[in-house]
């Protein structure tokens, strides 16, 4: 069967996300929830659905350069923003990197820590700490039971 018009025979496609494509989503997640926007209200601010959100922010599906463009008007941030914090060998997973390279599945990818749910609803009760002091103390107290444990 010939390939479909418009597509080169072997795309690289896998049906796996790339690892940046997982990267800028999580990112956007990470805005949002900062925002406290629901996947519903970034998908009304950009004339999506939330599935299409959704799909954005696991990396099922890759973010345009129009689309990163709106995203980051919306969410008051650089377009830097979206690929801040990314990691080497998740940089080294960039199809012009790739070019040439075996089909070897990826190394597995480990989710940014910072970008998950708890992380954000840890944040987001932080900062609705309304005492400067208490919200200080809170901060040395989590240093010190980080500290207390790595060091067992």
């Amino acid at each position: 069967m010939p390939p479909r018009r418009g597509r080169k025979p072997s795309s690289g496609r896998t049906g796996v996300p790339n690892p940046i494509d997982i990267h800028v989503g999580g990112r956007v997640r990470l805005r949002r929830t900062l925002l406290g926007f629901s996947q519903e209200k970034l998908g009304d601010a950009l004339g999506l659905t939330f599935q299409q959100i959704q799909k954005y922010e696991r990396g099922a599906n890759r973010i345009g350069a129009s689309r990163l463009f709106d995203l980051s008007r919306v969410l008051d941030v650089p377009i830097s923003f979206f690929y801040d914090e990314m990691e080497s060998n998740i940089a080294a997973q960039s199809p012009r990197l790739r070019a040439g390279i075996s089909e070897a599945p990826a190394e597995p990818f480990e989710p940014d820590p910072l970008a998950k749910r708890e992380t954000l609803e840890l944040v987001r009760a932080y900062y609705r700490i309304p005492n400067p002091k208490v919200r200080k103390r809170l901060f040395e107290l989590a240093k010190a039971l980080a500290n207390a444990g790595a060091a067992d």
